[in-house]
């Protein structure tokens, strides 16, 4: 008999955060008293199943980062490019409801998905996952949100799409760090290999700790992708494209040395001015050794041939 012994962390099923409660923006908006705030939160609407526990990929070594930490330290250039404490700070006139995704490209069937009417159509889960930024600091956190496939499955890609762009949206009058960073072209771009975008660890994101996920966070709908450095997770998606040809990405095309279109965590491949060898684990800053693929190379690793970066 196998048995499992759960980690102190771990949130049994029973205990997930029910949909309706976090997930239907009218109802939480009403009952908080903030239904005239214009969307200063976001809650996707869901109200028919719960939020699923999923705890296939849980790594168990390494607890739950504080929520105020994981949502006060944040890079977000299109708020604040030099002050990573101090993005939370800038995000109040960000309109994150209503909030589309347009989907195009080599798929039969391109769409416009209703960020609501999306996220009530899929099964919702709840994950706790490593985060790594490329800068080498860390943390753990719980994700809500569905796999990447779920929304690939919809649009039916067509054989010769082999790969995924994602754009994020810019507002200059609503997001500071637009107008006052220099040398970076905005919007945001990311991208991935099919099957990276299928496999059941990319994740789109649209909660964490139970809530809507905080706008310095990415609101309203994020990418996570665990295996990878930080950021070819791009935050408030609005497009989506597939394509043939491997697409271009925000930081690649501004410096290919030190930014590869892969970016898989991998210890043994420093950054140019820096190691990659441990990270700092938010909130205290401790060193712990970095691991590949950042702890997640059983369930990754056969889709590389050891050399993609």
């Amino acid at each position: 008999m196998l048995i499992k012994i759960p980690q102190g962390w771990e949130i049994p099923e029973r205990e997930a955060t029910p949909e309706a409660t976090y997930l239907n923006r009218r109802q939480l908006l009403a009952g908080l008293g903030l239904a005239g705030m214009g969307g200063q939160l976001i809650a996707t609407a869901a109200t028919t199943a719960a939020v699923r526990q999923n705890t296939e990929f849980n790594t168990g070594d390494r607890p739950v980062t504080e929520e105020w930490a994981a949502t006060g330290y944040n890079n977000y250039y299109e708020f604040d490019a030099e002050n990573k404490e101090n993005v939370k700070n800038l995000v109040g006139k960000f309109n994150v409801s209503p909030w589309s995704v347009k989907v195009s490209g080599l798929v039969n069937k391109p769409q416009t998905f209703d960020l609501d009417k999306l996220v009530s159509s899929v099964q919702l889960e709840e994950r706790v996952c490593r985060f790594r930024c490329v800068e080498a600091w860390a943390m753990t956190v719980p994700w809500s949100g569905f796999p990447m496939s779920a929304l690939i499955k919809m649009v039916e890609p067509k054989p010769e799409a082999k790969f995924i762009k994602f754009w994020s949206v810019v507002r200059p009058d609503e997001m500071p760090g637009v107008r006052a960073s220099r040398g970076y072209h905005f919007p945001y771009y990311e991208g991935l290999r099919m099957d990276e975008a299928m496999h059941p660890l990319a994740f789109f994101a649209t909660g964490m700790y139970g809530k809507p996920i905080p706008k310095q966070n990415g609101a309203p709908i994020r990418a996570v992708l665990p295996w990878k450095y930080g950021y070819k997770g791009a935050k408030s998606i609005e497009r989506i494209e597939f394509v043939a040809k491997e697409p271009a990405t925000f930081w690649n095309d501004l410096n290919s040395g030190e930014y590869g279109f892969y970016s898989n965590v991998n210890p043994g491949k420093p950054h140019p001015r820096w190691s990659q060898a441990t990270e700092k684990v938010l909130p205290k800053m401790s060193r712990q050794p970095t691991l590949m693929y950042n702890g997640y190379e059983k369930w990754v690793a056969g889709l590389y041939n050891g050399k993609e970066s």
